[in-house]
């Protein structure tokens, strides 16, 4: 018994000293950019554009709230189909293993090499240019492996008895699969969609070849229209000799951060609420 109870504590020892191990150079990233962005953080960062090295990250914002918007209205619907059919429709068949194989190569697929991909057949290969439409497919061709695994993963965890039992009241195939079993593993769809959401967020190279960069407001145009991103003006302005430069740089990163931070409050609660309910 003693000796149970010192390997309790021992073990909690060793999981909090872990814990601290990542949240100790967690909260030093997150207070280096904090501190860093306050002298940048004023009205002008919301509603200038960047104007050379300076201004604001109007178009910047809005930009990137164009791409991830745009990029998981693709990649959502996409992974969660692609996920439904892996998990409910033919999950032992020879094509679904085809497509869990091709979806586990494409998670693996460095970011830049989609960017390439995304360059030579979208902005040169079908002529789009520096796009809106070819950032966002870069975007949700990152996202959807993600997607499709977590729903099936979900999909997986839900009762067989409450399919059954749905399907013993006459309930057609469809209607089993979209108000039990997607509604079951909501919470988990959930996680995966905020995962590529997150993912999204903080892309820098496959953008730099499929939405090129603008100083300018985005306009409705999907293609042939460069648009801009926070994530330009990080890897672009923390490396430029000027201070006003640096300040936009860790004022950009600063709001990528805050968003994933409400995205993953807001997801939380959407997940707790559908659990509960």
């Amino acid at each position: 018994m003693i000796w149970r109870n010192l390997k309790d504590r021992l073990m909690l020892v060793i999981a909090a000293v872990l814990a601290l191990v990542l949240v100790v150079p967690l909260g030093g990233m997150v207070w280096l950019v904090i501190s860093h962005a306050l002298p940048a953080l004023n009205f002008q960062l919301f509603t200038e554009v960047t104007v050379g090295t300076g201004g604001g990250l109007a178009n910047a914002i809005v930009g990137t709230f164009y791409l991830v918007g745009l990029g998981l209205l693709i990649a959502a619907p996409l992974g969660i189909a692609a996920g439904v059919f892996l998990g409910e429709i033919a999950p032992a068949s020879r094509f679904s293993a085809v497509v869990r194989f091709t979806t586990d190569v494409l998670a693996g697929v460095p970011s830049i090499v989609i960017g390439y991909f995304g360059y030579v057949t979208m902005v040169l290969g079908l002529g789009w240019g520096f796009s809106t439409l070819a950032g966002a497919i870069a975007l949700a061709l990152i996202g959807i492996p993600y997607v499709v695994r977590s729903t099936e993963i979900a999909l997986s965890k839900v009762p067989r008895g409450m399919r059954e039992a749905s399907m013993a009241l006459g309930a057609p195939m469809t209607t089993t699969v979209w108000r039990v079993s997607l509604r079951s593993a909501a919470p988990g769809i959930l996680t995966g969609v905020l995962l590529a959401l997150s993912l999204a967020i903080g892309e820098t190279a496959p953008l730099l070849y499929t939405a090129g960069w603008s100083s300018y407001m985005p306009s409705l145009a999907l293609t042939h229209s460069p648009i801009g991103y926070l994530t330009y003006a990080v890897w672009t302005f923390i490396n430029e000799p000027f201070a006003t430069a640096n300040a936009l740089a860790y004022a950009a990163g600063f709001l990528l951060l805050l968003f994933i931070v409400v995205v993953n409050i807001v997801a939380r609660r959407l997940i707790k609420r559908a659990t509960v309910g």
